[in-house]
């Protein structure tokens, strides 16, 4: 596979042909920022993890240079820090048993661009390849800029496959913006409750970004036990740890759907449910 970067880094743990490895793709997560797949895909990676009939393949876009740095990292040039950045996710591609690792080493500016016609490519180049039934990749409700073009940027490439081979399921996962305000009935509830060693054991990985006083792993873990909790007031909790997702499936079989009418309409329906419950 010819990617748009000669720089993007291509690691299959098990060291089979990239062809293979994606062919055997059942799972694919697409994010922006290395760390990124391990925080909104979780359900994707313990779908797959030790199951040979399923496989996740992880795609992260961004090559890391700008992401923040403190303690023993703070004075890394972003050369090393790409460097850093790119060994932490092929580390998690190691401990999470992924069947391929794409690194596709654009900078932010490049995804966020109008025109990020080489991202929609390589990412139409892959999913050709992998032919997932799922897809996880950021909500496009979400406030990082960076992870709203990967959406979009995802469902273009998407909607550039024939209809018979887009993904069965496509997934709009949640980060810089929880999923709690959609209405119950526009969730897609995920249960991640088996297997949080491994979970925890991946978000662990990314010692660059933790270190310097974001305790991203903390803060993950603890969304999704909120989740699980306060998911039903009326009810025990039937899982520990749950994390929710926007449906994006309707967008990638639909070309002449708008997003911004899409999420729009989901707003829409939270501020229904709102002024009903008091009215």
């Amino acid at each position: 596979m010819k990617l748009s970067k000669p720089t993007a880094d291509i690691f299959v743990p098990d060291g089979k042909e990239l062809a293979a490895a994606l062919a055997r793709t059942t799972h694919l997560g697409i994010g922006a920022h290395q760390d990124d797949l391990e925080f909104m895909a979780i359900h994707g990676i313990l779908a797959c993890f030790g199951r040979s009939a399923k496989s996740f393949t992880g795609v992260t876009c961004t090559d890391g240079a700008g992401s923040s740095r403190a303690g023993v990292y703070a004075d890394y040039t972003d050369a090393e820090m790409r460097a850093v950045r790119r060994t932490e996710q092929r580390t998690a591609a190691m401990v999470g048993r992924y069947g391929a690792m794409l690194q596709l080493d654009f900078s932010s500016k490049e995804v966020k661009a109008r025109d990020n016609a080489a991202v929609v490519r390589d990412l139409h180049a892959i999913l050709q390849a992998a032919r997932p039934e799922t897809v996880y990749t950021h909500c496009p409700a979400d406030k990082h800029d960076t992870h709203v073009a990967v959406v979009r940027a995802t469902i273009a490439a998407i909607r550039l496959l024939p209809a018979a081979e887009r993904p069965a399921r496509v997934y709009g996962c949640e980060i810089w913006r929880d999923l709690d305000w959609l209405p119950d009935n526009r969730k897609v509830v995920l249960d991640v409750s088996d297997r949080a060693n491994i979970a925890a054991a991946l978000s662990g990985v990314f010692d660059s970004q933790i270190t310097g006083g974001k305790r991203y792993d903390d803060a993950v873990m603890g969304r999704r036990r909120a989740n699980a909790t306060f998911f039903e007031s009326h009810a025990v909790d039937k899982a520990t740890l749950l994390t929710f997702a926007m449906d994006l499936t309707p967008l990638a079989a639909d070309e002449s759907l708008s997003m911004s009418d899409y999420v729009a309409r989901l707003i829409d329906e939270l501020k229904a449910d709102v002024i009903n419950r008091i009215g």
